[in-house]
């Protein structure tokens, strides 16, 4: 097969949850520049709508799903409902996540722990055992985990550490399950990105504008990742061209944890 025709994606259906926004978006947009028939799934109806209009105004083939993965139920009942709807689904993207608190650990309420636990690990396991559980009598699918940097290294300004947590604990589940599935046909990696320019960290930065120079300063690029550039990693790993790589987490953050 041509190089370039091993990431070609026509006839392939990709999930992407947390897709309506920031990196979610810009993978989904890469995957579907390659010929996948896209599912985005996020629990802002307008953002959806709009990611909708902005990916189809590029040509891309897309439909939105509502949900709110945040809650281990509901993350269920979301599968049900994709499996349902859209029986083939070859590539799933397990990206939502986030902190949104910062309470040190001393103080940090049982609740939020839970929350944050299951925003950024739980969900995937329910995604991961449901939607990709699906793929094994197929013999052929990709599962691909966003964690973060933070699974590796704990963040300076960081408190609660419920966050680095769950993405630590991300990082093992993408190996574990990538060595049970490896011999049927389904290869699951993750993406570990560093400092990125999504709304959530701008959200940051206008909270606390020294944040953004505090950042920038301590990457050896000097400079944030832009969205954007997560697409050509995803798409390699949805595709062909990285049919002998399993149980992989590649990081991505301008050499951020080389200091």
């Amino acid at each position: 097969m041509p190089i370039l025709d091993q990431f070609k994606l026509t006839g392939r259906r990709a999930l992407i949850t947390g897709g309506s926004r920031g990196l979610g978006l810009e993978m989904a947009r890469a995957l579907g520049e390659a010929g996948a028939e896209v599912v985005i799934a996020g629990s802002d109806p307008a953002h959806l709508a709009a990611a909708v209009t902005e990916l189809r105004a590029g040509g891309v083939q897309v439909e939105s799903v509502q949900a709110d993965l945040g809650m281990p139920e509901a993350a269920e009942e979301f599968c049900r409902r994709v499996l349902a709807a859209y029986p083939a689904i070859d590539i799933l993207i397990n990206n939502v996540g986030g902190r949104r608190i910062n309470i040190p650990t001393e103080e940090l309420a049982l609740a939020d722990w839970q929350r944050i636990v299951d925003l950024n690990l739980t969900q995937a396991f329910v995604c991961t055992k449901m939607i990709g559980g699906a793929m094994l009598p197929r013999r052929w699918g990709r599962v691909i985990n966003i964690a973060s940097i933070n699974a590796f290294w704990p963040g300076k300004t960081m408190r609660g550490r419920s966050y680095e947590t769950a993405k630590a604990a991300l990082v093992m589940f993408t190996k574990a399950v990538a060595a049970d599935w490896a011999a049927q046909g389904v290869t699951v990696n993750g993406i570990a990105p560093g400092p990125f320019l999504t709304d959530a960290n701008r959200r940051w930065i206008r909270e606390r504008p020294e944040f953004e120079g505090e950042v920038r300063a301590a990457i050896p690029m000097g400079r944030w990742g832009e969205p954007r550039e997560i697409g050509a990693l995803a798409l390699y790993l949805a595709s062909e061209a990285s049919s002998f790589m399993t149980g992989s987490v590649v990081v991505l953050d301008g050499g951020k944890t080389l200091w």
